[in-house]
This record gives C-alpha cells, structure tokens and sequence, in this order.
C-alpha cells in the first residue's frame, strides 16, 4: 500500500512509502518542545509574519499518548481475529448461499482496520517529519512501523485469497446490492492477480520490508538531513543551502553549489551502496512477480499503461529543443552570458522583484485564486490554515521539501511546506494546496477507494498552480511584469516536466544497468549527467561536479519511477485548463467530481466528460504546446521590450 506522502523537491513532488497508508496523524506542539530558539522565531516572523504550525492533537496528544498504545492493541487484537475468522474460507465464503452479504462483512472489518493502521502510521510519519533528530520522534516511528508490519502481515491473506477466486465466483458476489459499492476497489486489486506471488513469498516480503527497503529510506532520510554545508563561513542544512541557488548573487550560488558538491562527494560512497542496494531489491521483487520492464510495477501501481508512458516520454524528449534548450539560451542573454553554470538554471532574472511575500500575502493569493475559479474550493481549503493543518516555517530537524498527506477519511490532510518568501513558495503553496483538497474530496470514498493513482494525484495540486500563476498574470501591469511572471512560469513547468522525465530517464539507465551488475559512483554520474546534457541543452554548462547531484534527489530512493507523474499531471492539467478557459457553466462541477472520485475510475473514464484521453498520443503534444506557446510570447516580448537584461 501507498502512503501518499507527498514530497516537493527542486520544485517537484514524490511519494514516500511506507508498508501501510498513513493517515491523519498527530501530537500537540506543545508536546514536542520549543523547535526554534526565541531569535530564530523572531526572525522568520519579523520578515515573513507568523506562520502556522501543526496542530496533530485530532489524532493523539503525544507520543506517549495512551489511546495511541491502546489502538495499536485494538489493531493487533482485531487483525488477529479478522485472520482467524477468514483465512482460508474466502473461496468457500465466496460459493456459499449467503456469500456476497459474508464477504460485504468482511471487506467493511478490513477497511476499518487499514483506516486504523492507517492513522497510526500517519501519526508516526508525521511526527518524525516535524523533527526527524528528536531521538523520541525517530525510535517511535522506527517503532509504530515494525508493529503495524507485524500487524498487516496478518491482513496479508484476504487480497490474494480474493484474488484466487474465478471471475464468475467474484461476479456472483457482486451481485450482491451492498457488496456492488466495492466493486472499483475489488477490480482494482484484481489487476495485481499476473503478479501476485504465494501467500508464504508474500508475507516474507512484507515482513522483511522493514529492515530491508524501509531500513535503507530511513538511512538515507537521516544522512540527508544531519548533512551540514559551509556557505562563506556559515552551516546550512540542505534546504536553505539549496535555496541559495535562486540568489542574485552569482558568487553566492556558485559558492552554494560548491558546498553541495563537496558535501555530497564526500558521502557519495553511501549513497551509490543506497543506490544499488534498492536497485538490487527492486529487482529481485521484479523478477519474482515476472514484471518485464524495469518501471513495470510502478505502471501497475499507478494504473497506466506501459505504452501511455513511453508516448509521454518519447513527446517530452522531442519537444527538449523547442522547450528548455529555446528558454535556457533566451535566459543566457537576459544573464549577459554564453552559455550558464549549471548553478545559475534558477537563478533570478536580472530586473526580476526580489521582495520576500508575507506568509499572509501567499495566504490570500492562493486563496483568492481558489474563490476565482469556485467558492467551494475556497471553502475547502481555508481550514488548512485555521485548524493547524499546514506547517510552513523552516526550523532544524524538519523533513525538507513540501508535501501534502492524506491520512485516513476519518481524519483530515495535512500540508508541509519550508516557506522562505519566494514566487516559488507561494507556488508549493498552491501546489500542496491542491492536493489537500483532492484528499478531502476523496475522502469519502473511504480507506479502501480514496487514494488516487501518483498521476491523477498530480492533477489538482497542478491546477491550483495554474489557477494561482493566471491570477497574477492578469494583474501584471506591464509588459516587463508579464514577461518576468512567464518566465517564472515556464521555470517551472520545465521543472515540472522536462527535468522530471529527465529524472526517469535516469532512473531507467540506472536500473537497467543495475541488472547488469553493480554500479560505481563513476557510472552513476555519468548517467546523471548524459540525461541532463540531452535535457537542458548547449545553453548550460555539465560543470564536472554537477554529476553527483543525482545523490540527493529523495525521488530515486523512495519511490523509484514516481517522477513522470509530474509531467503527466502538467500535461493533463494544460489540456483540462484549455477547456476550463473555453467552457461553459458546469466545467467546476465535473472536476469536483473527478476529484471525489478517487480511486474508484481509471484515468480514461475521468477525463472523458472533459473530452480528453491521454491513451491518444496527440494528447501529449497539446499539453506540451502550451508551454511553447508561453516561450514564443517570451520571445515576442523580448523583442518588443529589449529583453530584461540586467
């Protein structure tokens, strides 16, 4: 099961797992303790305002909290039961006279359960998210994950039973009025039926997942954030070191650059064994279950097809010229420069604003954009910020990124965020936003059928962007603010797309060389460095140091091939805006729908009513074209203003 735990990294998100799906999880803040000292909260409040929080009390007061201990108890009481009151009957429950309102029985007991493991676990991963070098917060996540593993290891039996069953032994439980509800849930799983191994191989992979991939992710978590970088005398974690790449200062981000490089090298050796161990497990899983591609299981789980897949990648990689290779050399001439280091990609543009925006002043933008396209949305997300659902300061310790988790139904989302001022962050906040709301109206689909496929999970966070940006650009008042704003716009979404499908082109070289044999940090670097060349183009500059930046990319570790979902989502979302843009009434009310979906439809069913089917390999190009359409205004505007060099 997918945790849904949704990270944003060099302007992207991915998806954590865990061996069950969190949900709401939660402490009170004032059981952790001061986070910051008095002056560094003083601080990011005198420039910024004051930002909230988590307030994770909805789910348990504390780490110590006694309905904590006495629901791992119930979890583990309940599981036990549930197993000794159905395993090895499914099949005889299923032919009996009363089989489908049985199996109803069972399934509603089951769904319970993960809804209560489920919130467990979110408590653990949220909690170790707030502050991963409190030792209490990581002993108790490293604790609630080996319980709930030995716990759901107990579950494991009812979905591969269910999917022993014959179609028509299946069909004639459907027919059963309550049992029909499920059936998007109980179709779903039967899609894994080609992968599904016996139930002793199951259960040995679920158990030993705790001190095998889990165990590495953790190592890898810890290593990246107790990571220190010495910026001109000062210590800096990873985040802020990074951020550091988007200073006016050209020195300045050479030097950050510099301090990563040097940091990452010198750990380098642990991350290529991180590597190439979880590309050793992957594909043992692979080979066990007969997936034939290296990204195969990742295609199953996000319930796209193999070929929809490659017809994205193959139109992104054909578009790289028109795209990122056009806008990084119109940015090299704004910069006054040939060609641009690898460290000056994000740099800020030369008559670009650099005024830090309040964490009140993104508030209501993002806010007023949600109210711009339909009250509802709005009204959805304000809680967010009322109720202690967002934590947005920087502070020690703090998982670095942003993400948005869904919990469990009978909880709530709650959105990450390290905001420091920038566009950007006002634009993660929309972002991670959209992903709230997507939960919440999915939530009602219950523990079983909310999640959402990594690619249609991508698809309103990356419309609230859009909703956001379009709002702005409708205030610029000049033609310079409105070429500075598309210029931003563009950034991200070659982030968003082309540097993502970089990213699994990467990951394919690295995986299909890895069956082959180990890697070194040599190859490793090289193939980093290959894919970047191809998808940036001669405009910046592969400075030699830049091969070890794949090491830190949280993506490759925790969910190995997540990464196109970026650009399936912005593709989707530049088509869906397009006909927002032409609709008539009623366009808001088919994506609320498709929102409160969840999982409970293929991504061909939900794009339908918009007229849209991303199985069409057209489907690509016209969501690319969009972001070439934004580079011929650029250059339009360039010629009419003289560019915006410094």
């Amino acid at each position: 099961m997918n945790s849904g735990l949704i990270r944003r990294f060099d302007g992207k998100v991915s998806s954590i797992e865990a061996v069950t799906k969190p949900e709401a999880g939660g402490v009170s803040l004032p059981a952790f303790g001061p986070v910051l000292s008095m002056a560094e909260e003083a601080g990011a409040e005198a420039t910024l305002g004051e930002m909230p929080v988590w307030d994770l009390s909805d789910l348990y007061d504390g780490p110590s909290s006694e309905t904590l201990k006495s629901d791992l108890e119930a979890a583990a009481a309940q599981a036990s039961s549930f197993q000794n009151s159905y395993k090895t009957k499914i099949k005889d429950i299923a032919t009996g006279a009363d089989g489908g309102e049985t199996l109803l029985g069972a399934i509603k007991e089951y769904e319970e359960l993960n809804d209560k493991l489920g919130r467990i676990a979110s408590y653990g991963q949220l909690l170790y998210s707030f502050d991963n070098q409190n030792p209490i917060h990581a002993k108790l996540h490293g604790d609630l994950m080996e319980r709930i593993t030995m716990i759901s290891s107990d579950l494991l039996f009812f979905g591969l039973e269910l999917n022993r069953l014959s179609d028509e032994e299946i069909e004639r439980c459907l027919a059963h009025e309550g049992l029909s509800y499920y059936r998007p849930w109980i179709e779903d799983l039967r899609i894994e039926r080609p992968y599904q191994l016996s139930d002793d191989l199951e259960k040995l992979f679920h158990d030993k997942s705790v001190v095998g991939r889990g165990a590495w992710s953790r190592l890898f978590n810890e290593t990246m954030t107790a990571l220190r970088f010495d910026v001109d005398g000062e210590t800096l974690a990873l985040e802020p070191t990074l951020n550091l790449l988007q200073s006016r200062d050209a020195e300045k981000r050479k030097t950050a650059a510099t301090a990563v490089e040097g940091v990452l090298k010198d750990n380098l050796r642990l991350f290529t064994q991180i590597t190439n161990t979880l590309a050793k497990d992957k594909e043992i899983a692979d080979r066990w279950r007969s997936f034939e591609d290296v990204a195969d299981s990742r295609h199953l789980s996000n319930r796209v097809e193999r070929d929809v897949v490659e017809a994205l990648v193959e139109a992104v990689r054909g578009k790289y010229s028109s795209m990122s290779h056009r806008y990084y050399s119109l940015k090299a001439k704004w910069l006054g420069v040939d060609q641009l280091n690898y460290w000056d990609r994000n740099a800020p543009l030369p008559k670009d604003n650099e005024r830090e925006i309040p964490w009140a002043e993104a508030k209501e933008t993002v806010l007023a954009a949600y109210e711009g396209f339909s009250p509802k949305m709005r009204e959805i997300a304000e809680p967010f910020f009322e109720r202690g659902w967002i934590d947005a300061p920087l502070r020690p310790g703090k998982a670095q990124g942003a993400f948005a988790h869904p919990t469990v139904p009978s909880a709530h989302p709650y959105v990450l965020i390290n905001y420091q001022g920038k566009p950007r962050d006002v634009q993660t906040l929309a972002h991670e936003l959209g992903h709230g709301v997507h939960q919440v109206l999915a939530g009602k689909q219950g523990a079983l059928m909310a999640p959402t496929p990594l690619t249609l999970a991508e698809t309103a966070s990356v419309f609230g962007e859009m909703l956001t940006f379009k709002t702005l650009l409708e205030k610029a008042k000049t033609d310079q603010e409105r070429q500075l704003m598309l210029a931003a716009k563009v950034e991200d979404m070659i982030n968003t797309v082309v540097r993502q499908i970089a990213f699994y082109c990467f990951e394919r070289k690295v995986h299909e060389a890895r069956r082959e044999g180990e890697l070194t940090s040599d190859q490793l670097n090289e193939f980093w460095l290959d894919v970047q060349a191809e998808s940036l183009g001669p405009a910046i500059a592969m400075n030699e140091g830049y091969g070890v930046y794949w090491s830190y990319v949280p993506h490759f570790i925790h969910a190995p091939f997540y990464v196109y979902a970026y650009a399936f989502g912005d593709c989707l979302v530049n088509s869906l805006y397009a006909v927002y843009s032409q609709a008539s009434d009623g366009f808001q009310e088919k994506y609320f729908d498709m929102l409160s979906a969840g999982g409970t439809k293929h991504h061909k069913d939900l794009l339908a009513p918009f007229g849209l089917d991303a199985s069409d390999p057209s489907f690509w190009n016209k969501g690319l074209s969009v972001i070439e359409s934004m580079i011929d205004e650029l250059e339009a505007l360039d010629a009419k203003t003289g560019g915006l060099q410094g």
